[in-house]
């Protein structure tokens, strides 16, 4: 049985609690229908439409995954697009440790996932595909999110916890079945949404339930999945990227086709950004990150950064990992991030500010063509040496566009550049993977992701107050699973060949680093 046919229910003591409370009410009201129906709610009903529940589980794991919680408080700082000038925890690691992890490893669990899973049951009890097939892919998406983060996670044993003969303490599975389960999903998926109607509609906020969309948005994770593979599994990374690009309806093929949120900045749902620096003023550019864009000119600089306050003719990052006190001087002389993720109004002053309503990408046209440019450069998946420049300046396009840089010669000039000029072989391999990291600013976890894998940027290290001295391969799982969850999660650990929960356990897909053509001796140590 797939986790999409399976009931949800994750262990907590507050679960466990309800699950108890719920005992107890119906051992009273077993012996008395009035009773039973009098406590009935009008109000609060017992069965939601999928529709309903697709439109909460959809926001729900955008905020979760690209908002400002995860994202803006883990990723994009241990993929260094971010730094810290105020308040340096989680650019010093200190808040990827379990006891700051459990909202991020708890919350999808209770939250999108049991909604998906809703969804999933009452699409396949209707036989509407247009219906389950998108929640299978929004749910694939999620649980990546889930396994790239901590590496092995309660999976095919989880979610079950009020079914009849289950367990409020689920196994922790394998990150390779994991993957294998991903791919028979996604491709279930995909197939099925070639005869599907158009059922969620309006319900779906990223799609419009448009079944074609989701079919590319099904085969193009499959691809962004296949390639996480590459340096362990080649031979099953190859024919999963041949499989993803044959695949009925094929990928994404231009921005056209990208899995985003848009947000309708009606001051309830604004971009979670944006409500993130109405407040703050704690975030800069990083260093890493604005060093390679200045190298190159890159014409994404005004967009994604704000001029310097002290000398606002320059744009400036800001190391990582630094201490409070010698972050402070970087205040004014680095770079804030752009005013397309500020709202109008905000306690720092900044004007001008269009935030509320920039979209937040799921995936984009351009990190699927970066994918085909790698695939193409390491000849796998069918494609070719020869197709790989052409996929690479097609992402590098895509994303200027996708971020409102359509001036032709500009885009020219960007291409024509040295820093970026395709060069092929090894050279060329470290290009796409480090102009696909700079294009996946805004997705902390995916540009990390990417690092880990080809370890591009080789710049990327921690910084000199790092609790480690080594980038994070992964995050710490959480307190709460240690308490109520202690004997399937020293499994786990052992289960990923660990001695101890830390940072720099290698979760499956990382397990054979040097593999990759552009990894650099000392990859994210300093």
């Amino acid at each position: 049985m797939r986790p999409g046919d399976i009931h949800i229910m994750r262990t907590s003591p507050r679960h466990v609690a309800a699950l108890a409370g719920i005992a107890l009410v119906a051992a009273a009201a077993c012996n008395n229908d009035k009773l039973t129906e009098v406590n009935k709610n009008p109000n609060s009903p017992e069965d939601v439409p999928a529709t309903s529940i697709f439109t909460t589980a959809a926001r729900t794991a955008t905020q979760n995954w690209v908002g400002s919680f995860f994202n803006l408080r883990g990723t994009e700082w241990v993929a260094q697009h971010l730094a810290e000038v105020q308040y340096p925890d989680e650019d010093d690691y200190k808040r990827l440790q379990g006891s700051q992890t459990t909202a991020l490893f708890d919350n999808p669990y209770v939250g999108e996932l049991e909604d998906l899973r809703q969804i999933i049951n009452k699409g396949k009890a209707a036989n509407d595909a247009g219906v389950f097939a998108p929640a299978l892919v929004l749910r694939t998406w999620d649980f990546a999110h889930l396994t790239n983060t901590f590496g092995d996670i309660p999976y095919f044993s989880a979610l079950v916890g009020d079914s009849v003969g289950s367990t409020l303490s689920p196994k922790y599975d394998p990150q390779k079945d994991i993957y294998a389960d991903f791919f028979k999903v996604l491709d279930d998926a995909s197939k099925a949404l070639s005869s599907a109607s158009n059922d969620l509609g309006k319900a779906d906020p990223i799609y419009g339930g448009d079944p074609k969309k989701w079919q590319k948005f099904a085969n193009s994770l499959r691809l962004r999945l296949a390639m996480q593979l590459a340096n362990v599994d080649p031979a099953t990374a190859s024919a999963q990227v041949a499989a993803a690009l044959a695949a009925p309806g094929g990928v994404f093929t231009s921005n056209a086709d990208m899995a985003l949120f848009a947000w309708p900045g009606d001051g309830v749902y604004n971009n979670p950004w944006s409500g993130n620096f109405q407040t703050r003023d704690d975030h800069r550019m990083s260093q890493t990150l604005m060093n390679v864009m200045l190298a190159s000119n890159d014409p994404r600089i005004p967009v994604f950064a704000q001029p310097t306050v002290a000398d606002p003719t320059k744009y400036a990052g800001m190391p990582n990992g630094l201490t409070q006190a010698t972050a402070q001087p970087y205040f004014n002389i680095s770079s804030r991030p752009g005013k397309i993720f500020w709202p109008s109004a905000n306690t720092a002053g900044v004007t001008g500010g269009t935030g509320i309503t920039t979209p937040s990408y799921l995936m984009t046209y351009a990190e699927v063509a970066f994918l085909e440019a790698e695939a193409a450069a390491r000849a796998i998946g069918g494609l070719t040496t020869g197709q790989a420049q052409g996929f690479y300046n097609a992402a590098i396009t895509a994303s200027l566009n996708q971020w409102g840089i359509t001036d032709a010669a500009k885009i020219s000039a960007f291409l024509a550049d040295p820093n970026v000029a395709y060069k092929g072989g090894v050279a060329g391999q470290t290009q796409i993977a480090t102009q696909e990291w700079v294009a996946l600013y805004t997705d902390g976890t995916q540009a990390w992701t990417l690092w880990r894998r080809t370890c591009a940027p080789a710049t990327l290290k921690p910084g000199p107050a790092a609790i480690i001295n080594t980038v994070p391969r992964r995050f710490q799982y959480s307190d709460t699973e240690k308490s109520v969850n202690a004997d399937q999660l020293a499994a786990a650990l052992s289960q990923m060949g660990a001695s101890s929960d830390d940072f720099t356990t290698r979760m499956y897909w990382d397990k054979n680093p040097t593999a990759a053509p552009t990894y650099v001796t000392g990859c994210g140590q300093r």
